[in-house]
Order: structure tokens, then sequence, then C-alpha cells
């Protein structure tokens, strides 16, 4: 059996890609309408000519829209309600053969958990508001159960493995070539040719949507022939990292059936991202089966490509895919601990005393921190902010922190130990910076007595007796912030603030609304806010250091409102090298350009990195299923719920505890 597609031979100093370059201007290459059988079956040859001329438009601030980075799902609020209400009279539930729905044969369903909050409102992959997570979501961790992409991303090795795609790419001179599998199909039997990648491009440059920021690189998408396709970069705005963010990220849609419904709205792309996309088809290993208030449930598709011995050689091993939807972390717990949820994704305190208890749960890794950290949620200072524009009171507040109380209070042990830089805490990112040279830079927690020896030798003291000490002037005294309910950022944040008073500083904690605390941090209205960027992805540590650094020659200081680089920092060098990496080849050479970047970093501490927060909380409960991936089990699979990048491997290796 053929297990795994074959590896790609690319170093990691050329997949570092970029999730999402706000910055640098431009829109998608391709605005016209994309051409579907439907349009050419009804309209003359003058319609077409026209059509073929229209282009969208887009506006600065649809642009800026839609280069806005989400919150990671793992962050989402202890208590997070559904902010969806699905409609009675909606479109039905698609009616395949299968069991009851609302009893669903236990050892022939995987169920999960904290990866769905509300009722499913759109399957349609061009929508502005789908909340479909289970078999939207779009990142390097794409999630692939039933839209695909060219290729699988593996945060263990930062490393592409074939999907669709047939093997490795061809680049030359910024042309790309690809392969896509003969056996590949879609759910109706059609066949996935390249004219389908062309067309997910076209439809996404057409309706702008999220993903057409992550295209505004590629000048054209090409079929050469029927499983042939031909990506060029754009030669005026070239960045080749940009290029390779389009082959895990993108998911593949069929040109016939969406097509046909794009066509059908003549152009509306308002009326194009209403339509619920009902009769959806995708060329994964589920479809839909099943949604209501209470659930989703997809259907394993005995007919999958996937069994080809170009790519699994077998279906996965679970007839269905199930998320009740739960109201709150609290009851997806209690779920998960009674066997309810066999695959959990969700912030779980003191999930060692599961096992403790005698319950047959167990996480990625068997000893702390029990998860692979690959988010860095930072303390973010507004630099514009008088006091905080002060790189010695930045530094003094990174060193007198406890970042093992943070650690363990906050992150429940979840986290190793902090050891500051722009790179988290795995190898592969790491292994891109010299980190022996750092270390001169580095703080280490708790230094509060050298901390205070800093403020005092720099003249930032306190001058009038009342225990805040004043840089120029001006005291103090900042707020930190982060949304309310967002418990193990609540948590970090009042140790930060505790730190300060051992300062002479006063930070007041401030926990407003999830929308709020977005609004502030895009405009500029806060001191000092927690703040996470890129979590696991091939292109790090550029992309992260990219969203943390880049002012784009200092526009960002200008603009009324920003989607990356929220402490408003900027250096010229650090413009300079953020630029220089993506089209550098020598390895050598990177790692010099990335320890500058890093020590550029600790010497004015625009953020102070606080947590390794894992991208997915992989707990399992083996009541039912068993074989779940592992860390050193021999099949490098990573710890993405086996729904995300190559993580849905471990799909086809479950078994039943009692068969």
């Amino acid at each position: 059996m053929k297990r795994y597609g074959k590896l790609l031979s690319i170093l990691l100093a050329v997949l570092m890609f970029a999730g999402l370059l706000a910055a640098c201007g431009g829109s998608p290459a391709t605005t016209a309408a994309p051409t579907t059988k439907a349009t050419e079956a009804k309209k003359t040859e003058a319609e077409k000519t026209e059509a073929e001329k229209t282009e969208a438009e887009k506006t600065e601030a649809e642009k800026t829209e839609a280069e806005e980075t989400e919150a990671p799902a793992t962050e989402a609020p202890e208590t997070d309600a559904p902010e969806t209400e699905a409609d009675d009279d909606g479109p039905a539930t698609p009616d395949l053969e299968g069991d009851d729905p609302d009893q669903l044969p236990r050892k022939e369903t995987l169920y999960y958990n904290g990866r769905q909050w509300g009722p499913v409102n759109s399957m349609n992959p061009l929508s502005n508001s789908h909340n479909l997570n289970m078999f939207f979501e779009e990142s390097s961790l794409t999630t692939l159960l039933f839209y695909e992409s060219l290729y699988m991303y593996n945060q263990n090795d930062g490393l592409l493995y074939p999907l669709l795609a047939d093997g490795d790419y061809i680049e030359e001179d910024g042309v790309y070539t690809i392969k896509i599998k003969e056996a590949a199909r879609w759910s109706d039997g059609e066949p996935l040719t390249a004219e389908d990648v062309v067309f997910t491009y076209e439809v996404n440059a057409f309706c702008n949507t999220s993903q057409a920021v992550a295209m505004q690189y590629i000048s054209e998408i090409v079929a050469l022939d029927e499983k042939t396709v031909q990506i060029t970069a754009d030669k005026d705005n070239y960045n080749p990292l940009k290029i390779l963010e389009y082959f895990p990220q993108m998911h593949i849609y069929p040109k016939h059936q969406l097509g046909a419904l794009v066509d059908s709205y003549d152009g509306d792309i308002e009326a194009i991202k209403n339509d619920y996309n009902e009769g959806a088809i995708g060329s994964g290993p589920y479809k839909p089966y099943h949604f209501d208030n209470t659930k989703i449930v997809f259907i394993r598709d005995d007919n999958y490509w996937g069994q080809d011995e170009s790519m699994w050689g077998k279906l996965p091993a679970p007839k269905y895919i199930a998320h009740n939807i739960f109201s709150d972390n609290n009851a997806g717990s209690v779920a998960f601990q009674q066997g309810e949820v066999d695959m959990a994704q969700q912030f779980m305190p003191q999930v060692w005393k599961m096992w403790e208890d005698g319950l047959p749960v167990s996480t990625y890794l068997d000893e702390p921190p029990y998860y692979i950290g690959a988010q860095m949620p930072s303390a973010g200072f507004n630099v514009t902010r008088p006091g905080l524009d002060n790189a010695t009171v930045r530094r003094a507040l990174a060193m007198a922190i406890d970042y093992d109380q943070i650690g363990e209070a906050a992150m429940s042990g979840y986290t190793l130990p902090m050891v500051p830089a722009l790179v988290n805490c795995t190898e592969p990112e790491r292994a891109k910076v010299d980190m022996d040279a750092l270390k001169p830079l580095q703080w280490t927690g708790k230094q509060v007595d050298e901390a205070n020896a800093l403020l005092d030798e720099a003249g930032i003291v306190d001058t009038d007796g009342d225990g805040i000490r004043e840089v120029d002037g001006v005291k103090l005294e900042f707020q930190v912030e982060c949304p309310a309910g967002w418990t193990d950022w609540n948590a970090a944040l009042e140790i930060v603030a505790a730190a300060g008073k051992e300062l002479g500083m006063e930070l007041s904690t401030y926990f407003p609304e999830r929308t709020v605390y977005y609004d502030d941090i895009q405009t500029g209205n806060f001191d000092i806010a927690m703040i996470s960027y890129a979590s696991a992805s091939p292109i790090n540590p550029w992309l992260r250091s990219y969203q943390t650094l880049y002012s784009d020659g200092g526009a960002n200081l200008t603009a009324e409102r920003v989607f990356t680089n929220y402490s408003r920092y900027s250096n010229e060098r650090v413009d300079e090298l953020i630029d220089l990496i993506p089209t550098e080849t020598d390895e050598d050479k990177l790692i010099e350009y990335y320890t500058e970047l890093n020590e550029i970093y600790l010497t004015d501490v625009p953020t102070i990195p606080l947590m390794y927060r894992p991208s997915s909380f992989h707990t399992v409960n083996e009541s039912v299923w068993t074989n779940f991936p592992e860390a050193n089990d021999g099949r490098n699979i990573p710890p993405n719920i086996l729904a995300q990048g190559y993580s849905i491997a471990g799909l086809y290796d479950l078994e039943l505890v009692d068969p």
C-alpha cells in the first residue's frame, strides 16, 4: 500500500513563503469572470469577448479587508456561543444513502469537537461568511476532507507532500509546471483536470475572496493539457515564496459544478457569494451527509479516487465524520471524557488528570508540554505611544515577566520554556537562525533587579514619589488588552501586569469584546495588546518576521487600519532584510539574514513572546478508535487533528479498539 505521496525535495529555505502580505500592493492579475462550460453554451462570441474584458472593481478598503489575518481557531473563548443561526426553512440537508444521522453506528463514526461552533450557514467556498470550519478552512494547514489542494504541508518536517499533484513541481525562470494525478476525480466521477486549477484561480480573483490576496504574485495560470498546469510568477512583483504559498493552501474547485453556479448569476458577485451551493461536490474522501442545529455529519465517498495506488491505496477507516455543536468548551470537554468525542481540538486544562483517572485519553506527546508549539502569542507594544516608544522600557518589562508562571497558570503546562526570538520551539524553524549568536541579547524572565537597574541607569525613575516611573515627563501607565473570555490570554496579561508593578509601571488589564479588540489593534487604539500572528507554516520564520516587523518603508505608521505589524514598528534595515529573504537561495546567507533580523528584534523589542501555543490541541479518546498518530511513532504524521495538511494521513491508519 502506498500510504504516502512522494516527498517533495524542496529545501526549507525555499519553502518560506508568506501567509498574508498586506503591505505590498497590487490586485490579482486575473479578475475577469471565469469561463465555464455553461457560459460557453449560452453566450455569443461577442458576449464572451466582453466578459473576458470585464474586470472586478477593487477598492483599497476591499483589498485591506481581504488581507485581514483572522485569530487562530484555537484562541476561541472558553464559552464560544454560535455566531450564526440556522434557518429552519433553509436548504435541505443532502439526501444520501446511509444510516440515520441521529443514530450513527458508533464503530463507523469518528467524532470531533472544537472545530464547529455553530450551525452550517453555507456550503459555498466563495462566501465571505461560510462557517463550515471542518471542511473549508484554507491556510498552510488547509482542511482536506472535502476539497483538496495540490500539496499537503507537514509541520513536523516543514515539507510539502503531493496530493492532487503528481510528484514534484518543475520550476524554471519563475514558471512552475505541475502534473495532476491521472486518478484524481470529483465525487460525481468527473476527472479533476488542469482546467479546474485554472478555474479556481480565476474565480477567487473574480469574486475577490479572502484567498485572492494570496494570488497577487501570480501573473497567470494556464492548462497546457488536461493534466498539466503552468503557473507563472508576476515578474514585476516577484516573490517566489508567495507562489509556493498557493500549493498547500488553495482548495481546488470543480469548474463544471461551481462554475455553473457562478455563470447562473451573470456576473453578480454578491449573489454568487450568497448562494448556499447546495449541490457542492469535492474531490476529498468525505462529502456532505447531514447538517442541523445540533450536528454536522459527512459520509465517506467509497468511490474516492485516493484509494488508487498512486495515492493512499485504500479508503480512510471511519465511514462518517461527525461534529456535534456544543455550547462551549466545557460541554465539549464533558462529551470527550465520556467517550462521545474521539478527537478533541480545544483547550482542556490539566489534560493529564484524565489518564490519571483511568480514562483512555492521550496526547501527541506523552510528556509535557503534550502538544507541539506553533503559535507565539505575544505582548505587542504600540511603539508610537509616548513612553512605549522607548526600547529600554520595553526591554525592562520583557526581563521582569515570569514566563514559567505563564506556562503553568495560563497554559496549563502546554508550552516549552520561552526562548525569546522570532522563531518558535520547533527544530525546522530554529535551524534557520544561529541561536547561539542570539544568547547575549536574550532575557530569561524574573530578572526584576536587573530590569530595575536598567531603568535607573537610563534615568527612567519616579520623580514625584507616587510609585510610577516617568520617561520624558510621561508616566509609565498603560492598558494591557486582549478579548474577554480568552482565558489563557487573560491570565497571561495579568502576569505581565504584575511584572510591570514590580518595575514601577502601572499596567491595568482591559478585556473588551472580541470585535472591540480587533478594531483597537487594527486602528492603533491600544497601549499593549496580546497579538498572535502566523501559526504552523512552511514559510516561517519569514512569515512571522514579516507580520511582526515589516513596515513597508514606514507606510504602516500612517495607515488608518493595519492587519500586520500592529506595533507600528519601523526599521529600514529590517524591511531590507525581509525583502531580501524571499529570493535568496544560499542557505548560509539565509541564516545570516535571519540571525541579523532576530538581533534587531531582541534589541528593539517591539513585541514580547509569552508562550508557544499549538496550532491544534490534538487530544484523543481511544474508547472506540485507536492507532492515532503520536510523536516518534515512525509515521511522521503531524498533530493536526487528522484533517489539516498531511495529518489527514492518520485517518487511513485508525483501527477499532473492539472490531
